[in-house]
């Protein structure tokens, strides 16, 4: 008799253990190639708001639930990155992380879109990714229109540059980021004195910075990402240009000096960051750095407590709806007040993110350092 008992208490635990629901949230980015060390940071992010959420116990309408991350690899390839948004839909997620860069949320987010799957791009900057029109894209950092205007001033009014050579990748990101820049100088005065183009994967540019070297830069504004960008410093140095680089959140990392063949100088390059905190959440967002190093031994890159808000600005909208089933959350998501690390996340009728702010940072010592933070 009591055997039967304990083995009816154990069967109606099992009951209750498999009842619990499984709330699957995917995560996107390039965890292969030259840029992994971003994607990498990106998803330790995504795991780090996951197990904050399943330490906490994180309930959806009162009801708790087991927080999974499905992570994938694009490569940073659109090509990829279809195949991983397929993979997502057929793995039913719940919402989706990513991806990390434009080229690969932009052709990813009509698949999401299609699925009814609710997409936060972390570190995706391109206007073309919201201008879509799809509902279920969202970003939660500025885009490429306010980080180009934002460094188009500060190159002119704070650095004072009169000859500015432009060079993009050709990608997304790189495009856009170098439009924006441009028509910024053009509202100021300025108009470039080379622009050239190469490719997210070139490692030589002795062509394109010869032409370069001829019009006498004194800034040369580089859309991409510093797995280029790095080299390409190391080869103007080599060619004799004697002038800075400028460039957006592609080249704002640590990684800079390393991929530069130790070449760079203290203040050469500035970036901006289409993100950071005013001086109220600084607090915050040490204590999110601390915890990262803490869990991953490492220092944060940039995207990272991008992931980390994304994560629970889902939860958020799902809590507030009392399910995680997209169709039912996808309202609250588009009108979310979350507290995160990074600031209010909370959406316009786009998906942008309202009120996004850019931190601006040059480099010392091989380490970014910041000059300030700007809308």
């Amino acid at each position: 008799m009591k055997k039967c008992v304990v083995l009816g208490l154990a069967l109606s635990a099992a009951g209750v253990a498999s009842a619990q629901e499984t709330v699957r949230i995917g995560h996107v980015a390039a965890i292969t190639g030259p840029v992994a060390h971003f994607g990498k940071d990106s998803e330790n992010g995504a795991r780090m708001a996951i197990e904050a959420l399943n330490a906490r116990g994180a309930t959806i309408g009162g009801k708790k639930v087991k927080w999974v991350l499905v992570p994938e690899d694009d490569g940073g390839d659109p090509k990829e990155a279809t195949a991983a948004a397929q993979k997502l839909v057929d793995a039913k997620v719940n919402g989706v992380v990513g991806h990390e860069t434009s080229g690969t949320s932009i052709p990813a987010a009509k698949i999401y879109n299609d699925a009814g799957i609710p997409q936060i791009a972390p570190s995706t900057t391109s206007p073309k990714y919201t201008q879509l029109g799809y509902n279920t894209a969202f970003r939660n950092v500025a885009n490429d229109v306010q980080l180009g205007r934002a460094l188009g001033r500060y190159a002119v009014k704070t650095m004072g540059v009169k000859r500015v050579a432009v060079i993009d990748d050709r990608t997304a990101y790189g495009q856009g980021l170098v439009t924006e820049f441009t028509k910024s100088l053009g509202l100021q005065g300025v108009t470039p004195v080379a622009r050239e183009f190469t490719n997210d994967k070139a490692t030589d540019f002795a062509a394109i910075l010869t032409r370069i070297r001829a019009a006498h830069p004194d800034l040369v504004f580089f859309g991409g990402m510093n797995a280029v960008a790095g080299p390409m410093l190391r080869q103007m140095k080599q060619l004799g240009i004697d002038a800075r680089m400028m460039g957006g959140d592609g080249i704002c990392s640590d990684a800079m000096l390393p991929l530069s063949g130790n070449t760079m100088t203290d203040g050469q390059v500035v970036c901006a960051e289409a993100g950071g905190v005013e001086d109220k959440g600084k607090a915050g967002m040490d204590k999110f750095r601390a915890d990262y190093k803490k869990r991953y031994g490492i220092d944060v890159q940039i995207i990272a407590p991008y992931s980390y808000d994304a994560v629970m600005a889902f939860a958020s909208a799902m809590d507030k709806a009392g399910s995680s089933n997209p169709q039912k959350y996808l309202p609250e998501l588009a009108k979310v007040r979350y507290s995160g690390v990074t600031g209010t996340i909370a959406f316009d009728a786009h998906g942008d993110i309202r009120d996004g702010v850019l931190t601006l940072y040059t480099f010392k010592g091989g380490h970014r350092t910041q000059i300030g933070v700007t809308k």
